[in-house]
């Protein structure tokens, strides 16, 4: 990884309270606009980030498997649905299906994963750095600040490009 994503996981971890005013702002009408840059930025932070050399997403935390995520892995392993979710999947606080235990099941230890063709959506659009969803779920991209290089990455390109 490159020079000024070193040491990224300590200094996210510094800067959450300065993230999170950020977030903050951004929701507000002065951070309006801010989205349109998003996706420069996300295609900048993984031309320096090299995903297969982190895996901090599928080591941590798990995506939701919806109904059609569960039918599509499920078909794809060979397994009945019911089989697939007792095997894999536990119900969260919210409800949804989710792996039983970090890190993902999927996850070999090449840090590729054995049902990328298939993949839940929330993988498939993991770290939504270049999705609107970065800015209206503040508490998610706080949290994926820590997990994800990317996210820390465009965090910090936005505060020095967005001023208040």
């Amino acid at each position: 990884m490159h020079d000024e994503l070193s040491d990224w996981e300590k200094k996210a971890k510094e800067q959450q309270k300065s993230y999170k005013q950020f977030l903050q702002k951004m929701q507000t009408k002065k951070g309006k606009g801010a989205e349109r840059l998003l996706p420069e930025l996300h295609d900048e932070a993984f031309s320096k980030i090299d995903c297969l050399q982190c895996a901090g997403c599928c080591k941590t935390i798990s995506p939701r498997f919806k109904t059609p995520d569960i039918k599509k892995v499920s078909k794809f392993l060979g397994l009945r649905e019911s089989v697939f979710i007792e095997t894999y999947l536990r119900l969260d606080e919210d409800g949804d299906y989710v792996v039983k235990r970090s890190p993902c099941p999927f996850l070999g230890a090449d840090n590729y994963c054995g049902i990328y063709e298939v993949r839940p959506g929330d993988c498939r659009n993991y770290p939504y750095t270049d999705s609107d969803e970065f800015f209206k779920r503040p508490n998610t991209t706080l949290m994926n600040s820590v997990i994800c290089p990317a996210v820390y990455y465009v965090l910090e390109r936005l505060k020095a490009t967005v001023k208040g």
